[in-house]
């Protein structure tokens, strides 16, 4: 199975012909081009730069069969289009084997309401946390990193990655961050830092091995 990063907190799993997409949001500037491309797609919550509500809905106007699974608020705004999904689920988009982990975003701020989030462990090896550093309380092998946003916080994902012990991690959720910052984050959060494990930072469209 192959993992392709994309830009901010998007990125796709591609076997045997199959495209899983998750989480193509307003700051993925191809987001419209994935989304028709995708066989199935997973998001994680409602904010914008996980989740372009335009382009999904005209995709799903094009193709009404398109298999979208997200929280149940999400399908709800959507008016009933996809499936909702919610921590504890097992589900099988485009014939990919995922469990659906977590129920909250992180929080921003005390005055700012806590909207639901879902993390998405695919084929049982890696995992998509959207915006949330709560351990899935199952083995990880590619644990995906936010690094940047109002709710991320470094020392927060140190302890997110100790807990989930992955064997890799790799950076999402880098936008908001120079490159300088990104490199930050991965002496910070790296082999070097306070993990042990090296944050791989994949340039936008490059692809590895999961």
């Amino acid at each position: 199975m192959h993992l392709t990063k994309h830009a901010h907190a998007c990125v796709t799993f591609t076997e045997g012909g199959r495209m899983l997409l998750v989480d193509p949001g307003a700051f993925t500037p191809n987001a419209a081009e994935l989304i028709a491309a995708a066989d199935a797609i997973l998001v994680t919550h409602d904010h914008f730069d996980h989740f372009d509500e335009a382009a999904l809905v005209a995709e799903l106007r094009r193709r009404p069969e398109l298999a979208l699974f997200a929280p149940a608020d999400m399908v709800a705004k959507l008016g009933g289009r996809g499936s909702a999904v919610r921590d504890g689920d097992r589900i099988e988009p485009a014939g990919f084997n995922v469990s659906v982990h977590g129920e909250r975003h992180a929080v921003i701020h005390p005055d700012l309401p806590v909207s639901a989030n879902v993390g998405y462990l695919v084929e049982g090896r890696v995992f998509h946390p959207g915006d949330s550093y709560g351990a899935p309380g199952v083995p990880v092998e590619t644990l995906l990193v936010p690094t940047s946003g109002p709710w991320t916080k470094f020392g927060e994902a140190v302890d997110f990655v100790r807990a989930v012990a992955p064997g890799r991690t790799v950076q999402i959720h880098e936008l908001m961050l120079s490159e300088l910052g990104q490199n930050s984050a991965g002496r910070f959060l790296g082999k070097d830092g306070l993990t042990g494990i090296a944050l791989e930072n994949l340039a936008w469209g490059e692809s590895t091995e999961v």
